[in-house]
């Protein structure tokens, strides 16, 4: 019998996204050979939910809690969590989400609980003490590490007196800020000095935080006020608001600013709206400041001196003795001082070098003093450990976590993929362990050795069965602006058929040009580095750091236990014949070219390999944009007014080109480039000056943006953004009097009847909402970012709604047909509709490979027919293999 695994996840923290997205990792990586996994969500107000799985594959938790059609329309737009819904009782908000439950029910549904909770209640020691009074063994470690780890203060108190190497502080608490202001700053001036940090005490490492480099009181006043959640907004700053409604989405949002609810001039806000409403009210009658304090503020902050330094994060694990051993630390590189929550969780805002580039004895300085300090502060299994070493080689630590963010692609797996461990097998370990650990602590440790007892029996079972397993090869990469997302992709695919029973995945990396794609067989530990351009470094210039060769020996008896094999850390060169002997099938995690533009699947076809996805005719039309629009105008259905802009057309008379196309368009028009992905370099271009900037920047002949163009478009100097000689200009679409217009992307998959025709299987849409004025990749693939409501809210009536998608789904099937789609794939699309019934769908580009991140929204939608994530990739593999097996009769 399986292990039964509860993950208890979500929480009222300002880190629970983060934790809602760890619990889904989690999830989908447990080793179904071993365990049962079993959600367990906890909303904004405390309580137990057993949640129903097709929730745990939303985007973010705005996307079903609180529902859609609890949620009163916002005269503005604004998203909101729970604790804005005040028109509804807590518990009415849940119902719909799973079963209620009583903390002393949590024993009849687990045998152990994974803790992916974080902050306040998750990592304090509070559930750690409740699940240990109801005798349900947890992971990570206990009260007393928790309770110490939560408290940046009572940290730094606890290391200052244990020796460890401590930078000058100060402790401020909420008294002393209210009532001596000035006297703080002259204090922190003479006990820290300038620069200084100032962090809120009880938050997770990157909220709350600021960085002063000098010594100005009005700074330093306000980063205190940052750090306790409060702000005093003068009358004159906010009339120089230019877009108030932006602002107050700003305010609102918990993980950087003050969230929901809070005191405005000391009455309680619960909703965004209710918020501009009140400060417009105000600063219409007063002249005074008005005063707003977020009502999950803090009670002391901690001052300490800036370090100047190299930064580091180290997770430290307990070997099979129950040693501590810390894994190799990682450098953060990041583009500022801060290492803020954006720049933590979204790919490319920082890198990630792993082991920190330093000299060996530094590097193992390093580990020691995590290693030491695991052991001071009592922690058990595992925790991340922050620092900087500085250039004498003296390591400060700090903000030591006994929960780790468990994302993808986060420290935590990271580092244990350098030993050689991937995620399934790193969490069948935290599992173990953490049993071991219990039995501390426990009086009735006869039934955590049954656990342990039967793990090993179970791990046993599964080493037998592992020569049976379907070997998929999972291809990611490239090299086109969207390989970081293939990475996210691949990455996802591979861990969800790595934790099945069924599949063996092996991960290629696909690198190269157009001209010749270069392949390699990469193991996990190059797989899990920061993103795509990591990864093809590492396997192209692949070594074993000797610090990495010492901790893959000392760690030879976990990875031995949960690996099964032995394990070759080294990438291997291979071309498309090799892969054919190495794999059954293979999945194209690729976005854009090659992948999407069919290159890959005719080097496939010509092997006899079943792949996912449309054949190469299909694909090398759908990625042609302004192909796929002009196929779709021809058959009838409705698309924006489009046209090609051609470099060379455009550098021989730039003005005589930009007359030609403000002929044909108004502004607000959409600049996109015609044959990349779905989201790099797509800009709403709002008049002629944005549109030349948009040329200079697309036509460029270096990597790098010109500022002045890139403020013209409002991206970074090293945003992802492409440059070839052909760029498609379209029409803004817009609700044109229309009763209703929302933006969908709807997924579909295919089948194979008996006599070899294609059958669609059309999802339910979502409707996409944007902070911006076009979709983002990280509002379309990431964790946490954006919202996308499932289905699309076509109508407020059920039964009008239902009507209307049904002939949604009607068109993008017969579109479907008409390109020739297979496999799977996601179409993107505007909805109009009037009340006579009319009903609209204008579309905007189909993807023959949609992206597989864990946040995507193709799993929520697939979620509604019943098809949890594997199970969907299981269908997308089954319907390549039947189409391999009947395009080569002789072959099968």
């Amino acid at each position: 019998m399986k292990i039964r695994v509860g993950i208890i996840f979500g929480g009222a923290s300002r880190e629970r996204e983060v934790s809602f997205a760890g619990g889904r990792t989690v999830y989908d990586n447990l080793n179904k050979s071993l365990f049962e996994p079993v959600p367990v969500f906890v909303d904004s107000f405390g309580r137990f939910i057993l949640l129903e799985w097709p929730y745990i594959y939303k985007g973010s938790i705005r996307d079903f809690y609180p529902p859609s059609d609890m949620v009163p329309e916002s005269a503005h737009g604004f998203q909101v969590y729970a604790e804005s819904i005040t028109e509804h009782s807590h518990g009415a908000l849940t119902d719909k989400l799973g079963k209620h439950i009583a903390p002393e029910q949590l024993a009849d549904h687990m045998d152990i609980a994974f803790l992916c909770l974080h902050g306040t209640y998750g990592e304090d020691g509070r559930i750690q003490g409740m699940l240990e009074y109801l005798g349900i063994p947890y992971t990570g470690s206990g009260i007393l590490p928790s309770s110490i780890a939560i408290d940046k203060v009572a940290q730094r108190k606890w290391m200052d007196t244990a020796g460890f190497p401590s930078p000058r502080y100060m402790q401020v608490s909420r008294e002393s800020w209210r009532g001596q202001k000035t006297d703080l700053f002259r204090e922190a001036e003479e006990k820290v000095g300038f620069p200084l940090v100032v962090k809120s005490a009880r938050q997770g490492s990157s909220i709350g935080v600021s960085i002063l480099m000098e010594n100005d009181p009005v700074a330093f006043q306000k980063a205190l006020d940052k750090s306790f959640f409060y702000l005093q907004l003068e009358k004159k700053e906010w009339e120089d608001i230019q877009d108030k409604v932006h602002y107050i989405k700003r305010l609102c949002d918990f993980r950087e600013n003050l969230g929901l609810p809070l005191f405005c001039n000391r009455q309680i806000i619960h909703h965004p709206d209710a918020l501009l409403k009140t400060l417009t009210s105000w600063f219409d009658e007063n002249n005074t400041p008005a005063t707003l304090e977020s009502v999950d503020g803090e009670e002391d902050v901690l001052i300490e001196a800036f370090i100047e330094g190299r930064e580091f994060s180290c997770i430290v694990i307990q070997d099979e003795n129950g040693a501590p051993m810390a894994l190799p630390p990682t450098e953060i590189r990041k583009r500022g001082n801060l290492f803020d929550y954006r720049s933590k969780y979204l790919p490319g805002l920082s890198r990630k070098i792993t082991p920190i580039d330093l000299p060996t004895n530094q590097i193992n300085a390093i580990r020691q003093a995590c290693e030491q300090l695991f052991d001071a502060l009592f922690f058990d299994v595992y925790a991340r450990i922050d620092g900087f070493i500085t250039q004498e080689g003296t390591v400060f630590l700090n903000d030591p976590n006994t929960t780790s963010g468990m994302m993808p692609s986060s420290f935590f797996f990271h580092q244990a993929a350098e030993i050689g461990l991937n995620p399934s097998q790193f969490l069948s370990y935290i599992i173990q362990t953490s049993l071991v650990q219990r039995k501390r602590t426990f009086r009735q440790t006869g039934v955590l050795d049954g656990l342990l007892n039967r793990i090993d029996e179970l791990l046993a079972a599964e080493r037998a069965a592992e020569d049976g397993k379907t070997k998929i090869a999972v291809i990611l990469g490239g090299y086109s602006s969207e390989r970081h997302i293939s990475v996210e992709s691949g990455r996802n695919v591979y861990e969800k058929l790595a934790s099945s029973s069924t599949y063996l995945p092996v991960p290629i990396f696909l690198t190269g040009d157009e001209n010749a794609h270069a392949l390699y067989e990469i193991p996990i530990n190059i797989l899990l580095k920061d993103n795509a351009d990591d990864i093809r470094e590492k396997a192209t210039h692949f070594h074993i750091h000797e610090v990495i060769r010492d901790i893959i020996q000392r760690a030879s008896g976990v990875t031995r236990k949960f690996s099964h094999h032995a394990f070759d850390f080294e990438p291997k060169q291979i071309n498309y014949e090799t892969l054919k002997s190495k794999v059954d099938a293979v999945f194209i995690a690729l976005h854009g070219r090659p992948g999407e533009d069919g290159a890959v699947q005719a080097e496939l076809e010509k092997l006899g390999l079943p792949y996912n996805g449309s054949g190469p005719e299909s694909s090398s039309v759908t990625i042609d944009k302004y192909k796929t629009n002009q196929i779709l105008r021809e058959h009838g259905f409705l698309v924006a007014n489009h046209r090609l802009v051609e470099k060379e057309e455009w550098a021989a008379d730039p003005a005589a080109m930009m007359m030609d196309i403000e002929k044909g368009f108004n502004y607000p028009l959409i600049a996109k480039p015609v044959d990349d992905g779905c989201s790099s370099a797509v800009i709403k271009i709002k008049n002629r000056e944005q549109l030349e900037a948009y040329a200079r920047t697309f036509f460029r002949n270096e990597d790098e943006i010109s500022p002045s163009d890139a403020k013209m478009l409002g991206v970074t100097n090293h945003a992802e953004f492409t440059h070839k000689k052909t760029f498609l200009v379209e029409s803004l679409i817009s609700k044109e009097g229309a009763d209703h217009f929302l933006e969908i992307t709807g997924g579909l998959l295919t089948h194979l009847d008996r006599d070899g025709h294609v059958r669609y299987e059309v999802f339910e849409a979502s409707e996409a909402l944007t902070e911006g004025d076009v979709l983002s990749l990280e509002e379309k693939f990431l964790a946490g970012e954006g919202q996308n409501i499932t289905p699309a809210r076509y109508n407020s009536d059920p039964k009008k709604r239902q009507a209307i998608s049904d002939q949604v789904r009607e068109i993008f099937e017969k579109a479907a047909s008409l390109l020739n789609i297979q496999g799977y794939a996601r179409i993107d699309a505007f909805v109009r509709t009037w009340k006579d019934g009319k009903v609209e769908v204008i579309f905007v580009e189909v993807n023959s490979l949609p992206g597989m991140t864990p946040a995507t929204c193709i799993f929520h939608q697939t979620a509604i027919n019943g098809y949890k994530p594997f199970e969907f990739i299981d269908k997308i593999m089954e319907f390549g293999a039947l189409r391999t097996q009947m395009n080569n009769p002789v072959k099968a």
